[in-house]
């Protein structure tokens, strides 16, 4: 600028001043714009929230799976049980009203649960764990008419304390492999705790007796311990050892209770002596079941094998009785909505934003399909006969609300994770 000239000077200093407030219009504009566009846009999020929009809550998606399996298996348990619940107690209705109490009170929890933050596990994860192996110790001197020390009366309901020590192990070794994911790969700390822990655990579930529960708890912690970042050859090792463990135990008879369980093993079609007949009649029920509901079915409600014929049909062998109403094409569709709940929950928990939640997520997630994976191999005689309930259809109430519970954490990782909307 040129102070020589004062008209000249004082133009350009109106000009200056107009660039600047230009500029500030410009900017305030701009800010305005950006405020609404936002705004807006978290209206949208609001509004999108009521179906599948996971960017300002619960993931919704994997919300909806959970109470579609929770109404099905609510449903089909109903379905199986009435004949007995009948026939036992004189109330149809009595294992329904039961499953529908505990899976009210259940989602309760979910939902509570899901706006706890779970980082909070973190500091509970070592007492957790050792909770559970006070109720596994607990358990063993409960008195039982049949030999079998599995559950603790809670008046209500019985719960079993196996159900908390898979939690609790899927709980400690996410805390301790997030906290040690770049020494995992050395003995120390990728090998030695999980012995440490896996070893007491097994002994007690053999003094129960509960071996489905000893392969729950042990192909739990091989996985968590895989996404950890152990390496192979220590699985390698440790199956080895576990032959070797299990050959000597059947060879010194401590194996005698698994050993009956195992005898009708692949022989529920074959008929080979009496004694054989009639300790293969629950499978072989279950397999009549599942070949007579066909592709279609034979219709909701109308399955033969739940008159007494297929016991336990509310329990462990309700997934025979899907098969028998609702056929092929039923069976393949909840199997196929399992497995989409699995894949969301592996999904949110690859997406949390710590390794912990990762951990926790994939875990607790797993959990599901391995059940029903194992479930379903029980009742086909692809696996001996064990108690291995199927996740949101088996009666149990305890077991229910700590199935829903343990959703709830995976939802509180989901209002973490960088995931984007369904």
């Amino acid at each position: 600028m040129d102070r020589k000239y004062p008209l000249r000077y004082e133009a350009e200093l109106k000009r200056k001043a107009q660039e600047a407030y230009n500029r500030r219009r410009g900017y305030y504009a701009s800010v305005a714009a950006h405020e609404k566009t936002a705004d807006t846009k978290r209206r949208g999020i609001r509004k999108k929230l009521k179906l599948f929009s996971v960017r300002a809550g619960l993931d919704m998606p994997f919300l909806l799976l959970i109470l579609i399996l929770l109404v099905i298996g609510i449903i089909m348990m109903f379905s199986a049980s009435y004949p007995v619940a009948y026939f036992t107690n004189g109330d149809s209705y009595l294992y329904l009203k039961r499953q529908v109490i505990f899976a009210v009170i259940g989602v309760a929890a979910m939902l509570a649960i899901s706006f706890f933050d779970y980082h909070h596990f973190h500091k509970l994860a070592v007492w957790v764990l050792a909770l559970a192996f006070l109720l596994l110790v607990v358990v063993l001197f409960i008195p039982s008419e049949t030999g079998v020390h599995r559950w603790i009366d809670l008046g209500i309901a019985s719960f079993q304390a196996s159900e908390l020590m898979k939690f609790a192990l899927i709980l400690f070794f996410a805390h301790w492999g997030s906290v040690y994911f770049y020494k995992m790969e050395t003995f120390k700390y990728g090998v030695l705790p999980a012995i440490v822990i896996l070893v007491p655990t097994v002994v007690l579930l053999l003094l129960e007796p509960h071996y489905s529960g000893i392969v729950i708890v042990t192909l739990l912690t091989a996985l968590m311990m895989y996404i950890s970042g152990v390496k192979g050859k220590w699985f390698l090792f440790a199956g080895a050892g576990i032959l070797v463990i299990f050959l000597i135990m059947s060879a010194t008879g401590l194996l005698s209770y698994a050993m009956e369980r195992m005898e009708g093993w692949g022989q529920a079609l074959e008929y080979t002596t009496p004694e054989m007949w009639q300790t293969t009649w629950q499978t072989r029920n279950s397999m009549y079941a599942i070949g007579s509901g066909g592709l279609m079915g034979l219709g909701l409600g109308q399955s033969r094998q739940k008159y007494l014929y297929l016991p336990e049909p509310q329990n462990d062998f309700i997934f025979a009785i899907v098969c028998e109403e609702l056929g092929l094409i039923g069976a393949v569709i909840i199997l196929a909505i399992f497995g989409l709940l699995v894949w969301r929950g592996i999904t949110i928990s690859m997406r949390a934003k710590d390794k912990f939640g990762t951990l926790l997520g994939v875990g607790l997630t797993a959990q599901i399909g391995l059940q029903v994976i194992l479930n379903i191999l029980v009742i086909t005689d692809l696996l001996p006969n064990t108690g291995i309930s199927l996740p949101f259809f088996s009666s149990g109430g305890s077991s229910l609300v700590m199935l829903l519970a343990q959703m709830g954490i995976v939802l509180s990782i989901s209002r973490t994770s960088n995931i984007n909307k369904a």
